[in-house]
């Protein structure tokens, strides 16, 4: 049986009070277990951004557990939030979040510097940097600064930062929302890599094209999970995502 990386029970998130009071999350309960693959889904207002912040210890419930690989994290100081953050979780963005003036290399190995229990000398921080970069096709770019990069390129920086520490789960907010459709198949095919790989990932996206590579869409609405559908291969044949060759060699 797979262990469970989440879980949550009768989570709630209010804000406002009284008549002003808007409940965000309105007592979701969910599992995902280690290596799921699964797509977040939702109108605007639905809740969705809501539990991805939960679930990324950015924010905490009013009320309910989040428990992350087996420790409550839900009542859990900002401190200890932010160390779980840094070792526990990798995060890619849709709008990359790079240091706009450092070179690729140093962008992924940022989480290695704010982790106050790292060992690694600068050299070995190097080194792991640069075959993360290796790994999502960018060997020839760990000089570069992100705007000498593409769009698609600065994806993949972001991925090999998050995935520099080996968290147990990645969280994936509209990854491909600024991309265009050559390199959306790009970074799709990194995130199914990954999930072959045995990575546990949840996305959340508005496109039905993107989630349909996860093995599980959970849809919301008003703070509540609407629909939870299991399948046992992906909407997208593996295949179809490599129907344009990457600009590098991929090797995760």
């Amino acid at each position: 049986m797979a262990d469970k990386i989440i879980c949550i029970q009768d989570l709630t998130k209010y804000y406002g009070r009284n008549e002003t009071e808007i409940r965000a999350l309105d007592g979701v309960s969910l599992d995902i277990d280690e290596n799921e693959y699964v797509a977040i889904m939702g109108a605007s207002g639905s809740g969705k951004s809501t539990l991805m912040n939960i679930l990324g210890c950015l924010d905490r419930p009013t009320a309910g557990k989040y428990i992350l690989a087996g420790e409550d994290v839900s009542d859990l100081n900002r401190s200890r939030l932010a160390e779980i953050r840094n070792k526990r979780i990798g995060f890619i963005f849709q709008a990359y979040n790079l240091l706009p003036n450092t070179p690729a290399w140093e962008n992924v190995l940022t989480p290695l510097l704010y982790d106050r229990k790292c060992t690694l000398t600068r050299t070995q921080q190097k080194e792991r940097s640069l075959r993360a970069l290796k790994d999502v096709g960018l060997a020839e770019r760990v000089n570069h600064l992100p705007h000498e990069l593409s769009g698609g390129q600065m994806q993949r920086v972001a991925i090999a930062r998050a995935l520099i520490n080996d968290p147990v789960l990645i969280l994936a907010d509209e990854p491909t929302g600024n991309l265009d459709s050559h390199s959306s198949l790009e970074i799709m095919a990194i995130l199914s890599l990954l999930h072959q790989k045995g990575s546990t990932i949840v996305m959340v996206t508005h496109e039905e094209s993107i989630a349909a590579y996860a093995r599980r869409v959970i849809r919301m609405r008003d703070g509540k999970i609407d629909s939870d559908v299991v399948t046992d291969e992906p909407e997208v044949p593996a295949v179809s995502i490599w129907a344009r060759p990457m600009d590098g060699e991929v090797e995760l």
